[in-house]
C-alpha cells in the first residue's frame, strides 16, 4: 500500500520519491572517524587532479603517503566521492532499481545555444568533521550556473529544489542531461522535467566525459576556493560556495568562451525572449 490510512506515505513510496533505498531508511547515520574523513578528502583531491586513475593507482598513492589502503578500501572511498573514471568501468554506485534510464542525446547536436541544454551533477564539499553535498544546475553552452543547493544528505529533495529554481527563473530548456544517479532518475526529478516538456538525456555508464563541463566546474571550485580553507560547518560552506559561484558566473573570464564570463555569454546569446532577465 502506497498511502496509509492516516494519509502518510509508506516506506516504499518514500524510497521511490527520494531515490534512497528502503533499507537505508532504517539505518541510523554514524559520523565517519577522523582517518576516514582524511582519506576521503585525499581521494577527492586526487580525483580532481587525476580523474583517469583506477583503484590500483589510488591505493598506491595513498600507501606512498603512509596510509594502509588496499584496492577494496580505495574502491569504497572512490564511490563515496562519486569518482567516475574517464574510461568505461564497472559501476561502484548504481541507479535506484526500477528507475527509468534515458539515452544520451547530446552526441548528434552540432551547435548548442545558451538556454537549450542544461546539465546537473552532485559533488561533496569537505568540512571539519564531515561533508556536505552540493548540486548545481548549469547551462551547457555558456557554463552559467543557473542554480545550486547544499545539503547534508544525498536524498533527492535538494536536487529537485535546485532544478525547480532553475526552471522557474530561467525557463525550460530543450534537453536536460545528468548521470544515472538515483537523485536524477527518481520520479520527482523526472516528473518536473517532463511536465515542462524537457527531453531527458543521461550519461552512459561510467562515462565522466559525457557531463564534462560540470565536472570542470567542480575542479575549479575546489582548487580555487574549497581546498584553500578549512570549512567549519554548513553555514561557512554555503558562504564560500556562494561567493565563488557568483565570481565564476559574473567576473571570472573563461578561455573556452573567448575570455567572456558565463553570464555575458548566457544573457547575450539567449534565443528565447523574456527569459533570464536577471541573475
Amino acid at each position: 500500500m502506497l498511502i496509509k490510512a492516516d494519509g502518510s506515505l509508506s516506506l516504499s513510496r518514500k524510497s521511490e520519491l527520494t531515490g534512497v533505498s528502503r533499507a537505508s531508511l532504517y539505518c541510523e547515520a554514524k559520523p565517519p572517524d577522523a582517518e576516514r574523513l582524511l582519506l576521503r578528502r585525499l581521494v577527492d583531491e586526487m580525483y580532481m587532479a587525476f580523474p583517469y586513475y583506477g583503484t590500483r593507482r589510488v591505493s598506491l598513492h595513498l600507501r606512498r603517503a603512509g596510509h594502509d589502503v588496499g584496492r577494496d578500501l580505495a574502491r569504497s572511498l572512490m564511490a563515496e566521492v562519486h569518482w567516475r573514471t574517464v574510461y568505461p568501468r564497472p559501476r561502484t554506485s548504481r541507479a535506484q532499481p526500477g528507475h527509468k534510464i534515458y539515452p544520451y542525446l547530446l552526441n548528434d547536436l552540432e551547435r548548442i545555444a545558451p538556454g537549450e541544454v542544461i546539465c546537473a551533477d552532485i559533488t561533496h564539499i569537505p568540512m571539519r568533521g564531515g561533508f556536505s553535498y552540493l548540486v548545481a544546475v548549469m547551462d551547457w553552452a555558456s557554463r552559467f550556473v543557473l542554480s545550486w543547493e547544499l545539503d547534508n544528505t544525498l536524498e533527492a529533495g535538494f536536487c529537485v529544489s535546485a532544478l525547480k529554481e532553475a526552471l522557474d527563473r530561467y525557463g525550460a530548456p530543450r534537453i536536460s542531461n545528468t548521470d544515472q544517479g538515483a537523485q536524477f532518475t527518481g520520479e520527482a526529478y523526472l516528473r518536473l522535467l517532463l511536465d515542462r516538456g524537457v527531453k531527458i538525456s543521461m550519461d552512459g555508464k561510467g562515462r565522466w566525459v559525457d557531463n564534462r563541463f560540470i565536472e570542470r566546474l567542480w575542479r575549479s571550485l575546489k582548487y580555487e576556493s574549497v581546498y584553500l580553507e578549512e570549512l567549519t560547518d554548513g553555514h561557512h560552506a554555503r558562504r564560500v560556495v556562494a561567493s565563488w559561484l557568483d565570481h565564476y558566473n559574473h567576473r571570472r573570464p573563461h578561455l573556452a568562451l573567448d575570455g567572456r564570463t558565463p553570464a555575458e555569454v548566457y544573457f547575450a546569446e539567449r534565443k528565447t525572449e523574456g527569459l533570464g532577465a536577471a541573475a
